[in-house]
């Protein structure tokens, strides 16, 4: 894994996860279909399935994605599912960006909100006013105010698409109102305007020429400049986009440029009432990391990496990490990946697993709590385990979700009709198909999981010598419990399915689920075991498995994925799947009218090649060698007026490929730089805009195969199956070190309290939920973090007082905000 993150500028990335679980009291009261979208601002990135005939639909959906822009507001909004019409927006929940650090990581429920043209303001504009002086010809002075309307970014997109944007500007007073209009632009979210407009402000006393108002000097505080947003609606009404005011006492004799914040109309909305649409419960987790420049983090990543070989290891700054973070999970997700990406988290989980095992007395219960070492093992599989989900359970998996054969064999839950023997039948050939390819996919396992599978069986085995099973039970408390049984009842969390599957195919999934942990769990087919199952239907279900095979199958399957011998990478055998998706694609010929045109089709991504297909499962239209690929950028909006637009460029003439939101376009780039990061033949420059009518729009070069005129952006890591960027892991970790320095400094006194005194000087309560097993190795540990943390504030406070002097207020990374005063 090539090291992450170098350089010396400082990178903010952004990322979103949560969870869109259920909606109640919707708006109208009657049964619906519903589904649920994430927006940033008006650009639609997530889209849950739809759940039929509800008053209180639950979506159950988790998702989670990289932010590749700036953004104003995080939407969630509710539709009501049309067939023949237009889907109907019932409501939605929009957050700030800066408010949704009060909500990160927990669950709320939010009041939906009416959706209208004023609750979807959204953009900036950029305006330059002057206020001039002019001498007339008999010599009196009046004021003349000029104001430049120069661009717009960031506008709303209309009905999904670009609108067509114009603006008015108008000079406001008591007794005056005068308005001029720009020329409208059409089909884009970010118009450049460049259109200027005089107003006379002031008129001298003798100035004779009958005037349609009167001004005289004091009128001056009272008047502002305002500038509206519209879109152009052409045979239907124009759309308001927002609005800004800019009082004119403000600009006295000086140039004022700035951007502002488009706002909505100050009476919008008043008459909505927010609590007859309904609410809607989320899970909302956003993260900002500012990632500094990689040498920043030597001294913390150094510490961290060096956890394994500390005694002991609860010693160590990995494990207080865990210890000083209220959910573990947070402390565990950036800590995997790091030791991950550095080869280092082997040893760690053995270290970490071989404390967890002191404290358990029964072997029936090894590995079964949520402690430290189970976390970082089932981290590990998430991550390192994608690919071995897919190839071993995706095809049974769809095939489940998509023949929907009844599976209920609870006489409780049957419903009228059900047959209980057929339904047994057809769980009883799925839970066989599920095992059959979970105990043939051990050549598929990826070394790593075999490598801490082997640590966990030895430990295990040596911490009971007198259990035979017990090195057994170790490893399939983790694979098949944790893994392959999680991954069937939660197909979409693992990326086995788009969706959240029906109540139906959810409920067949949990049967399948408990048998295949029951068929896992090595030792449990036994007769005294049988009657201990809760449920006597599952009891009489698995009366059927009583066969020495099943047995003998999951102890072969459970040797070979313990084993430290090296096996085939199945990516030799056969291609990675990396990545599919619907897209838009620009016809490489001409329609017979002779325009060029873009086509729907399925777009699919391995290790060997890139194809598109007209539709899924299909054979493909177009193949691309993954080695032929030189290129994959960003493609300018303004080749084709179309947002979100890259290309591949490869022997032929270039793909442009658009995306159907921001989020997919930065994954499919990403994606595609991963696994050609390593061709030979990379282009080091290429043209960022089309080439069209005869010249490329960004360089006017009047050769297509001219060389291009901007560099290229530098790839990702190479490795197709993990990508971890070990600089932004680490800042989350000192982020983590942050946020709990109270607890770390009075571990530090609980520490040097035991180490002095031989004892507890304190209350217990002080540190009682802490591991202290030595007191003068974790005192040493605890003060190179602090003074470590302390290094890398002084870092971040440097450059947030730079960000901060350079981003003045007014300027493009910083619009006003409301009026200036």
């Amino acid at each position: 894994m090539a090291a992450g993150g170098g350089g010396g500028e400082v990178r903010v990335l952004q990322n979103l996860r949560g969870k869109i679980y259920d909606a109640k009291h919707l708006v109208p009261n009657k049964m619906r279909d519903f589904f649920c979208t994430i927006n940033l601002d008006q650009e639609e990135v997530f889209r849950t399935q739809v759940v039929e005939k509800s008053l209180s639909p639950y979506f159950g959906e988790e998702f989670y994605f990289e932010i590749p822009r700036t953004f104003q507001w995080l939407s969630f909004y509710i539709y009501d599912k049309s067939v023949l019409q237009k889907d109907l927006r019932i409501g939605k929940v929009s957050i700030k960006k800066e408010d949704l650090c009060k909500y990160t990581g927990k669950e709320n429920w939010f009041m939906l909100h009416a959706v209208d043209s004023n609750s979807e303001v959204q953009g900036k504009v950029h305006l330059e006013l002057k206020l001039n002086e002019l001498i007339t010809d008999n010599g009196s002075v009046c004021q003349q105010l000029v104001v430049h309307i120069k661009e717009c970014h960031g506008l709303p997109l209309i009905n999904g698409q670009n609108c067509d944007p114009y603006a008015t500007v108008s000079l406001v007073g008591p007794s005056r109102n005068d308005q001029k209009k720009t020329k409208v632009k059409k089909k884009t979210s970010n118009p450049q305007f460049n259109e200027t407009f005089y107003f006379e402000v002031t008129r001298s006393s003798s100035y004779t020429k009958k005037s349609q108002f009167q001004v005289e000097e004091e009128d001056i505080e009272k008047l502002e400049v305002r500038v509206d947003l519209w879109n152009n609606g052409n045979l239907v009404q124009d759309v308001f986009l927002g609005e800004i005011k800019v009082p004119v006492k403000v600009l006295r004799n000086d140039v004022f440029q700035a951007w502002y914040l488009l706002q909505p109309r100050e009476n919008g909305n008043k008459s909505s009432k927010t609590d007859d649409l309904g609410s809607l419960r989320l899970n909302i987790c956003y993260t900002e990391d500012c990632v500094l420049p990689s040498e920043c983090y030597t001294s913390l990543r150094n510490l961290l990496l060096k956890s394994s070989d500390i005694q002991p290891i609860s010693a160590s700054a990995a494990y207080i990490l865990s210890e000083i973070c209220r959910d573990k999970y947070d402390a565990v997700l950036p800590l995997v990946r790091l030791l991950l990406h550095h080869h280092k988290l082997v040893p760690f989980v053995a270290a970490v697993a071989e404390l967890d095992l002191k404290d358990t007395q029964e072997a029936n219960t090894v590995f079964r709590g949520n402690s430290l070492a189970t976390r970082c093992v089932d981290e590990m599989m998430k991550i390192v385990g994608k690919h071995y989900l897919k190839v071993t359970l995706k095809p049974v998996i769809d095939e489940i979700c998509e023949s929907l054969k009844p599976c209920e064999i609870d006489p409780i839950k049957l419903r009228e009709g059900d047959n209980v023997e057929i339904n047994m039948e057809n769980l009883r050939y799925y839970v066989d198909k599920v095992f059959r390819e979970i105990v043939r996919s051990s050549i598929s396992c990826p070394t790593l999981m075999c490598d801490v599978f082997y640590s966990l069986r030895h430990l295990a085995a040596k911490r009971f010598p007198n259990d035979p099973h017990v090195q057994y039970s170790a490893v399939s408390s983790f694979v098949f419990l944790r893994f392959f049984a999680v991954a069937v009842v939660s197909p979409h969390t693992f990326h086995l399915r788009p969706h959240h599957p029906d109540a139906q195919t959810s409920r067949t999934l949990t049967l399948i689920s408990k048998a295949i942990q029951t068929l896992g769990s090595w030792g449990s087919l036994t007769k005294n075991k049988l009657s201990s199952f809760k449920e006597s239907f599952m009891c009489e279900f698995f009366k059927t498995f009583q066969e020495e095979e099943f047995t003998e199958s999951v102890k072969k399957f459970l040797d070979d994925v313990s084993s430290t011998e090296s096996k085939e990478p199945s990516g030799l055998s056969e291609p990675v799947h990396l990545k599919e998706g619907e897209m838009y694609k620009r016809a490489q010929g001409r329609t017979r009218i002779g325009k060029k045109n873009f086509k729907k089709r399925w777009f699919c991504l391995t290790s060997r090649e890139f194809t598109y297909h007209k539709q899924q499962d299909k054979e493909p239209i177009f193949a691309i060698p993954i080695k032929n690929i030189l290129a994959v950028e960003k493609l300018d909006e303004n080749s084709f007026n179309k947002k979100n637009m890259f290309q591949v460029l490869h022997g032929e003439k270039p793909l442009y490929i658009q995306a159907n939101n921001c989020v997919e376009a930065s994954e499919w780039i990403e994606a595609l730089c991963r696994v050609t990061r390593c061709n030979q033949k990379r282009l080091s420059f290429y043209h960022p805009s089309a080439f069209l009518n005869g010249n490329w729009l960004c360089c006017k070069a009047t050769i297509e195969n001219t060389v291009g005129c901007a560099r290229c952006t530098a790839g990702v890591p190479a490795d197709t199956q993990v990508e971890i960027d070990g600089d932004r892991e680490t800042e989350r970790i000192y982020s983590l070190f942050v946020i709990n320095m109270s607890k770390l400094q009075k571990l530090e006194e609980a520490c040097g309290s035991i180490a002095v005194y031989q004892g507890p000087q304190k209350e217990p309560d002080d540190y009682s939920n802490f591991t202290i097993e030595d007191s003068v190795a974790t005192f040493h540990t605890l003060k190179q973090i602090i003074d470590i943390v302390e290094k890398l504030n002084e870092s971040h406070e440097k450059y947030q007082k730079k960000r901060s002097s350079s981003a003045k207020y007014g300027s493009e990374e910083n619009p006003i905000v409301g009026k200036v005063s």
